[in-house]
């Protein structure tokens, strides 16, 4: 593919980790995906799936909690 999707520190503080979600990328860019929520998404979503604003959580209806 060319591209990595692994963050540089994330390679640096677990190596492992990193290979499996490369060779994760690898294959789903390799192979055709038939099931439409496991469709392959771009850097700009992934980015934004992994920053600060997944750190808010609440449950229930607004002042309802």
């Amino acid at each position: 593919m060319g591209v990595s999707f692994v963050n540089p520190i994330l390679a640096k503080v677990d190596p492992e980790l990193a290979q499996v979600i490369e060779n994760e990328t690898r294959r789903q860019g390799d192979k055709i995906e038939l099931i439409a929520s496991e469709n392959f998404v771009s850097k700009a979503v992934l980015a934004a799936q992994g920053s600060v604003l997944t750190n808010k959580y609440a449950e229930g209806y607004p002042g309802k909690r």
